[in-house]
């Protein structure tokens, strides 16, 4: 196996087996086999189990904020963006359901410092969230009889919820999916005056 392979090989069978057995029950040792490599492999990418699961937390929150800057960067109207942005993080949450099914789980199992680092990273990409919606609020498209916290629950809520229902050997394929739970969050918090 290439060395450049053996911190992914690491971190998708860490990813398997939190997912599928749970942080707490899962050794090092059950890591490194399912991995394919040794312990001083994966010791030399990651320092230790909290180091590997804080890996995954990582990957994903780097991803989806690259993802949404990149979204707003590239401007339009408000509602089309706030649609492309919600249509992506539904998709990528999607892509990354194992990932997620950790993250929900196993997040309070983090040191206290890095659940702090994931709360602050979290909440960043809310508050960029919560200015689109206050601009379309400010353009009259969006409603504002609801606080921005009830809106953003209101939307990740359906995110959070994706890896206890959805599959994708399901009939819904993960565009559909994205969609319509955008179309239904769109429609709850426009404007009707």
């Amino acid at each position: 196996m290439k060395d450049v392979n053996v911190a992914d090989e690491v971190t998708r069978a860490a990813v398997d087996l939190f997912a599928s057995q749970g942080y707490a029950n899962t050794s090092v040792q059950q890591i490194v086999e399912a991995a394919g490599v040794t312990k001083g492999a994966m010791y030399h990418y990651f320092e230790s189990k909290d180091d590997l699961l804080f890996a995954i937390y990582d990957r994903m929150l780097t991803l989806q904020k690259s993802r949404l800057d990149e979204i707003i960067s590239h401007g339009g109207e408000v509602d089309e963006v706030l649609r492309t942005v919600c249509v992506d993080v539904i998709e990528t949450s999607i892509d990354f359901l194992p990932e997620g099914t950790v993250f929900f789980r196993s997040m309070h199992m983090l040191t206290a410092p890095r659940q702090q680092e994931v709360t602050r990273r979290r909440r960043d990409y809310h508050d960029t969230f919560a200015a689109l919606i206050e601009r379309g609020q400010d353009q009259g498209l969006f409603r504002t009889d609801i606080p921005h916290p009830v809106l953003i629950a209101h939307f990740f809520s359906d995110v959070h919820y994706l890896s206890h229902w959805y599959s994708p050997e399901g009939p819904e394929s993960k565009s559909l999916v994205a969609s319509q739970i955008t179309d239904l969050f769109l429609t709850s918090i426009r404007s009707t005056g």
